[in-house]
């Protein structure tokens, strides 16, 4: 019996070292049961997910593209043949700029972020919002955009590693993945343990408006759960896998995300020319949780 408390003493005193190099664990316990009856088990843990919108940079490219400089009418969402809306970036109660994509959710009316409308039709109404953080993070959880407009038809989500200078894409989203990006569409359920890291477009969240329907997601968690099992309840297995798999690691790790705006919503087959003010992007929210 001493022997055998020596040796898992020993065991702890080896794993705690070892978390304690890789510098951002902390010790964790929790009961389990044995032969020897209930005992605690010691492992290495993660700190506390946080909400890291709080810390970062947002910058559109171009950088005029957010609505109202100079004041433009637009149509309701919902209703594309109600035009009589209007962004003035002048009035603080028509203007729409980019740091309400981070206020507090839950207001009425609700706020968002919303582009120029598509006036410029047959050009691509294309727009880049880069999120910096001038660090390191482990995203922890799934990555929400909610659109207040209808989801876009083509959109990338990228990330880089080293502050901007070279980025890989994450996810493609497309209403038609075959069309938009040459690529068969792929649910993140479809992925597995040797698969995991792969590239997918998914058709998923890329229908028109829809009250119920504002959301896209880059699904961390159902990634996590092919290591972790799908409730989650396994995550010593995950951290293992991230301790010794250098690109699962940095498969989750970023310093800047980039959302790719390529062609809002349409909601129909052709565009109507006739009524450009109906196109537009706007987010009311975005939600990214990480270490």
């Amino acid at each position: 019996m001493y022997l055998f408390l020596v040796l898992n003493l020993n065991t702890l005193w080896v794993a705690v070292s070892i978390a304690m190099q890789h510098g951002h664990y902390d010790m964790c316990k929790t009961q389990t049961k044995s032969d020897e009856g209930i005992v605690w088990e010691y492992m290495a843990c993660q700190p506390e997910s946080k909400d890291m919108t709080q810390y970062l940079k947002v910058r559109l490219d171009p950088p005029n593209s957010t609505c109202g400089d100079p004041p433009e009418p637009f149509c309701a969402m919902g209703n594309p043949y109600m035009c009589n809306n209007e962004c003035d970036a002048s009035t603080k109660e028509l203007a729409h700029p980019s740091e309400l994509m981070f206020d507090s959710e839950g207001r009425n009316p609700s706020t968002f972020w919303q582009s120029v409308t598509w006036k410029n039709y047959p050009t691509p109404l294309q727009i880049n919002i880069t999120l910096s953080w001038n660090k390191t993070i482990e995203l922890t959880q799934n990555i929400a955009i909610t659109f207040e407009s209808g989801r876009p038809e083509k959109m990338i989500l990228e990330k880089s590693l080293d502050y901007g200078v070279t980025w890989q894409p994450y996810q493609f989203y497309a209403a038609d993945c075959l069309d938009a990006f040459r690529m068969e569409p792929k649910s993140v359920k479809d992925l597995t343990a040797n698969t995991v890291l792969d590239i997918i477009c998914t058709e998923e969240y890329s229908t028109g408006y829809a009250a119920h329907a504002k959301t896209i997601s880059f699904e961390i968690k159902d990634r996590f759960a092919i290591f972790a099992g799908p409730r989650l309840h396994n995550m010593a297995s995950l951290y293992s896998q991230l301790d010794t798999t250098k690109n699962l690691r940095d498969f989750f790790t970023v310093t800047d995300l980039r959302i790719r705006l390529l062609k809002p919503a349409t909601g129909a087959t052709f565009v109507d020319e006739r009524n450009l003010g109906r196109y537009f992007y706007a987010i009311s929210d975005i939600k990214i949780y990480g270490r």
